[in-house]
């Protein structure tokens, strides 16, 4: 094992370099199945958009007595999900693939669903439910990346932790108005 060289050696990483420029960041050492990691980042990206989507109509259509605070949370949850679908979408170009934003089968791509709600606390409880989602679906694309793409897998487990909070921070809504 001490005699086996922990890089390749320098001329053959700049040979390889030098092989296939026009695909970027995507070298011979990618391990994963590029196509099945652009579908899967295309369904977050989906999901993402459909959680702004959700998110703001719940910002504007808060009302009641706790709204202002809630919406606020709303609000912010919507920003953070924006985030996350911009850093899927630059992923999926980094890996060669094409963000898929046509408004056309968003919520058949999309693993959350689009539920509107009728008051606060029903608000809430969708937002929760969409959050549970997006954490079980990352957490299974996590596991799927596994070693064969760290740089995908790294910006997913920092998304999850976000969804995580979000989801926190929706149970605390919901014990704060009683529920």
């Amino acid at each position: 094992m001490a005699d086996t060289p922990f890089l390749t050696d320098i001329q053959t990483l700049r040979r390889r370099a030098r092989e296939h420029i026009e695909q970027g960041a995507v070298t011979p050492g990618y391990a994963a199945d590029r196509e099945t990691v652009v579908r899967l980042l295309n369904e977050a990206l989906a999901t993402e958009i459909v959680c702004v989507l959700r998110y703001k109509r719940h910002y504007f259509m808060a009302s009641g007595i706790n709204a202002q605070s809630v919406a606020q949370e709303f609000l912010q949850h919507a920003n953070e999900e924006q985030q996350h679908a911009d850093q899927i979408a630059q992923r999926i170009v980094q890996l060669g693939g094409e963000p898929n934003l046509s408004p056309e089968g968003l919520l058949t791509r999309s693993h959350a669903e689009y539920v509107e709600g009728s008051d606060l606390v029903s608000m809430i409880r969708e937002d929760l439910i969409a959050e549970r989602i997006a954490i079980d679906s990352y957490r299974e694309m996590i596991a799927y990346l596994g070693k064969d793409d760290p740089t995908t897998r790294r910006m997913l487990e920092e998304i999850l932790a976000m969804e995580e909070e979000h989801a926190d921070d929706l149970v605390s809504l919901l014990e704060e108005l009683g529920e």
